[in-house]
């Protein structure tokens, strides 16, 4: 599905990202949740995304652009990996900086296709997640759930703790939306994941 994905640039705020028209996909979830290896393992090429066991790690705006394929037709867009939120060892006033950071590029990037919020699926629903979750909603960000390191559960587990938190969603949305389940180590829905964006590539072109 994806030919080819390579790195653009760094931005330190919105107004310094590429100028570009290609369609944005990003991707954001709270410290150490699995975002770079997902990146990675979807792009088919372990050292794109800068991976660390030290949670906090991206702190600026990375646009990769990705060349992918499908059905013989051949798509660009831009992957952009964003800076993780709710990272407890950082101060007030670089968490303060970095959520003014997501928030800005959220809500004025044109380009932005879909949000996708990575959950690692072997927690509960935390707080943090849950009040940016219903931030999105309430801004009208177009946003997707994927829940990472599903290989560290067993399949009953991993069902269980995904309709847990779908269920916990639904005491406060009406509709949920779409949601992905992923590892980065053994691939799953990797293509379940390529297969929505490319899909999301045809609405944007029609």
């Amino acid at each position: 599905m994806i030919q080819e994905a390579k790195y653009i640039i760094s931005s330190p705020d919105v107004a310094s990202c590429p100028q570009s028209k290609l369609p944005e996909y990003a991707f954001i979830g709270r410290s150490n949740v699995g975002k770079s290896s997902l990146i990675n393992m979807l792009c088919h090429n372990p050292k794109l995304a800068k991976t660390s066991q030290k949670p906090g790690k991206t702190l600026l705006i990375n646009h990769f652009k990705v060349v992918s394929i499908q059905q013989s037709v051949f798509s660009e867009w831009h992957l952009v990996d964003l800076p993780g939120y709710g990272y407890a060892q950082a101060g007030q006033k670089q968490r303060e900086a970095l959520r003014r950071m997501i928030e800005r590029y959220c809500l004025m990037r044109e380009q932005l296709v879909c949000l996708f919020v990575l959950i690692d699926c072997r927690h509960e629903a935390q707080k943090i997640d849950l009040e940016f979750i219903n931030w999105l909603g309430e801004n009208g960000v177009p946003f997707a759930i994927v829940f990472t390191k599903g290989d560290k559960l067993g399949k009953v587990r991993l069902k269980e703790n995904v309709e847990a938190y779908k269920a916990r969603l639904l005491e406060e949305w009406e509709e949920l939306p779409p949601v992905f389940v992923t590892s980065s180590e053994t691939g799953l829905g990797g293509e379940e994941l390529t297969n929505y964006i490319e899909g999301l590539n045809e609405t944007v072109k029609s």
